[in-house]
């Protein structure tokens, strides 16, 4: 019988050197699910990070997260949550609503759902009004609601601030309740509740590994890999398209982190094979860090001139930390007329093809490598929208130059997108015209 994800080693006891892969029956995955609680998470300006943070912790211990719900500060549909959730999952973490205020409804909301009565800690009130007054203030009497505890839960210290975390044992499910602060949840959830979940979750392990495709397209990546991955149970593969790159996740499960990391060597390599230089990123690195790391190892320097991106690939070069090492100059060259001054397009250029066009884009990328004096010169010009396009010359056309002392070459894009999109996804074909050329 085959058992997705179920893979072990088999080895010879006097020769540890003869492991093998061998799809023998691991023990089952624990499942987890998180609850985001506030309803400033459901405005369309904020992001749950608490729970991607957790969910990285979570799968790099064998828990795998099943759910992720965000609730508002609604008493009924929060009850029904953690119900539900504590009937479906071995592990429930809720983040939020631990502060003092009225919408602050976690814990009592959290008792009701399991059955369980709320109890003043005395103990627990004293250190609170015990910290307020270490910073010479009195303990307003709403922030005694944080000393209220659920039956049978064990406190957990908050060194960061005012709302302490509660870990229970419910039936067959621990429940973690922590406060949404990052600064607060993070080292919570690491000195209190990662060390109780460790023991709960055994030896299996989950390891990810995300790799990063340029240049090809969702469906052209899964046709090419898909005869690959598909032999695997274990890693589990998922394919994402995400903004100007495709992403192939793997997921990989072992006794150790060691046994994962051997599984998804072994997908990874076959998928290089197949895929070749389309793939830059063995380990989620982005674009402008791959080709910042082969800059800096070749000792070699870059400026760019930018038109349609508006500086957005310096922007992007420049966020890698050590950057000063190979970044030398960018130049935003938007008007026909700082195309000439700044960076030497000959006029004659602009008025025979247009700023949108080949043979600028190379003037451009020859006038940046010559101003700054650098290895390469990196340039772009386009169309980037809403307005400004032609029947000859459609919003999303862009091209994209690459000069260096001994070859000058462009490459001519329609993008598909909004403006923003047009403009990201040009400084990534721009940033991936210099990647192959260091390759």
């Amino acid at each position: 019988m085959l058992f997705r994800g179920s893979f072990s080693l088999i080895c010879n006891p006097e020769s540890w050197s003869s492991c093998l892969l061998s799809p023998i029956l691991l023990a089952p995955t624990l499942t987890a699910e998180i609850i985001a609680i506030g309803s400033e998470l459901l405005a369309p300006d904020r992001t749950d990070t608490n729970s991607l943070w957790l969910t990285e912790k979570l799968n790099s211990i064998g828990i795998e997260v099943k759910l992720k719900t965000i609730v508002g500060d609604d008493d009924s549909r929060l009850e029904e949550t953690i119900r539900d959730a504590v009937k479906r999952s071995r592990v429930v973490i809720t983040t939020g609503g631990l502060g003092p205020t009225e919408d602050d409804i976690t814990r009592k909301v959290a008792a009701r759902a399991l059955g369980r009565r709320l109890l003043l800690d005395e103990a627990l009130l004293d250190g609170i009004r015990k910290r307020f007054q270490s910073f010479g203030l009195t303990m307003p009497e709403r922030n005694s609601r944080q000393a209220m505890v659920i039956d049978g839960a064990e406190v957990l210290d908050n060194p960061n601030g005012t709302a302490p975390g509660l870990f229970i044992e419910h039936d067959d499910t621990s429940v973690a309740l922590l406060p949404g602060p990052p600064r607060e949840m993070r080292p919570m959830f690491e000195n209190h509740v990662q060390p109780r979940l460790e023991s709960k979750a055994g030896h299996l392990r989950v390891v990810r590994r995300v790799l990063r495709v340029a240049g090809m397209g969702e469906s052209a990546v899964d046709e090419r890999i898909a005869p690959i991955y598909t032999r695997y149970a274990n890693p589990q593969t998922t394919i994402l398209f995400n903004k100007s790159e495709i992403e192939v996740q793997l997921t990989a499960r072992g006794r150790t982190e060691a046994d994962a990391e051997t599984l998804l060597d072994k997908v990874s390599s076959e998928l290089e094979e197949e895929l070749g230089h389309s793939i830059f990123a063995f380990r989620g690195e982005q674009m402008e860090e791959v080709v910042g790391l082969r800059l800096s190892v070749g000792g070699y320097t870059i400026a760019v001139a930018e038109s349609c991106t508006g500086g957005l690939i310096a922007e992007r070069l420049t966020d890698v930390a050590g950057s000063s090492r190979y970044f030398i100059e960018g130049v935003v060259a938007y008007s026909n007329e700082s195309k000439t001054r700044t960076v030497g397009v000959e006029p004659v250029l602009l008025l025979e093809h247009g700023a949108v066009s080949a043979p600028v884009a190379e003037a451009m990328a020859e006038g940046i490598r010559k101003r700054a004096g650098t290895d390469f010169g990196l340039a772009v010009t386009g169309i980037a929208g809403p307005g400004g396009g032609t029947e000859e010359k459609p919003v999303g056309l862009v091209y994209i130059a690459l000069a260096s002392e001994v070859q000058t070459e462009h490459r001519k894009l329609m993008l598909p997108g909004d403006r923003q999109l047009i403009r990201w996804r040009a400084s990534q074909a721009a940033l991936d015209l210099l990647r192959r050329r260091l390759i």
